[in-house]
């Protein structure tokens, strides 16, 4: 009696990087040119499949919750973050309310204790002399650094803009009163800190939480999945990249293996897409409005 495959909490749609290596491993045959690859080396080449096709065939988009620190008005990064979609506060509708990338916010820092330089010494060779000579070479450290956001500006807050302030009687002066300020301007703005491992948010957004949706490294999981519409297309992944580097490999068996697996992703990537005649048709009649005819 063949034992049945393991369940995970992903659904039955969705098959575990273990149960791919297994069945990898068992359609194995001695004379296979993968068939010297450790356990160890399949399992890194399985989970460096899933993290491409989470980037390029199916994105691993996830949504979080989470509380902004008040002190400095920043959002720490979930640890499998790798691209923000958006983020904002999600409205009695249901609606997400988003914000807008704002590259202006100051995210500066000074340097708060100067760490001492110490020399160490190195032996280096002399050509000109052909003798080894000693040399006094600066240890590379990093300066200690806190955030300073303050303003470099000290009576920056108290300009009065109120004589290039356009009023606009019609609607008491909520529309229109900066002259050149534009449109588009949403619920608050945000900024990513990359040097921090941060978000920054600014302090007029006047809110405690938001909803961060992500594309995550889906291979940083304990027990990655994949897709049953991509299974084959890891497979081949990981048989192509396992001989790629091979010198005892015909080079039109890499050839071979190569094409293989981009057909594979191609079906799969074909398979996932959800885009279907009906959206055609729903994104096509958004333009359609009705008109009052007289």
């Amino acid at each position: 009696m063949a034992t049945p495959r393991e369940q995970n909490n992903t659904g039955h749609n969705y098959v575990s990087l273990r149960e791919v290596i297994v069945d990898f491993m068992l359609t194995m045959g001695e004379d296979d040119y993968a068939s010297s690859a450790s356990e160890y080396a399949i399992r890194n080449f399985g989970l460096r499949g899933i993290r491409e096709f989470a980037f390029d065939v199916q994105p691993s988009v996830r949504s979080l919750k989470r509380s902004i620190d008040t002190t400095n008005n920043t959002i720490t990064l979930p640890d499998d973050f790798v691209d923000i979609i958006k983020i904002g506060v999600v409205d009695d509708n249901g609606t997400v309310r988003a914000f807008a990338e704002n590259k202006n916010i100051n995210i500066s820092q000074k340097i708060e204790s100067p760490q001492t330089k110490n020399q160490s010494t190195q032996v280096g060779f002399d050509e000109s002399t052909s003798k080894k000579n000693r040399r006094y070479v600066a240890d590379n450290k990093i300066d200690n650094r806190a955030d300073d956001k303050t303003p470099t500006n000290a009576d920056s807050n108290n300009e009065d803009l109120d004589w290039y302030i356009f009023e606009n009687y019609l609607y008491q002066g909520g529309l229109g009163r900066l002259y050149g300020l534009g449109g588009g301007k949403l619920r608050g703005n945000y900024r990513i800190n990359y040097d921090q491992n941060r978000i920054e948010i600014d302090s007029e957004a006047g809110v405690s939480e938001v909803v961060l949706e992500y594309v995550s490294d889906a291979a940083r999981s304990s027990d990655p999945v994949v897709h049953v519409y991509a299974e084959e297309a890891l497979r081949s992944y990981m048989y192509y990249k396992i001989i790629e580097r091979k010198s005892s490999v015909p080079a039109g068996e890499k050839q071979r293996a190569r094409v293989e697996y981009y057909n594979e992703r191609r079906k799969a990537r074909a398979r996932l897409s959800n885009f279907s005649k009906v959206e055609a048709l729903n994104v096509i009649r958004r333009n359609f409005k009705l008109a009052p005819k007289y």
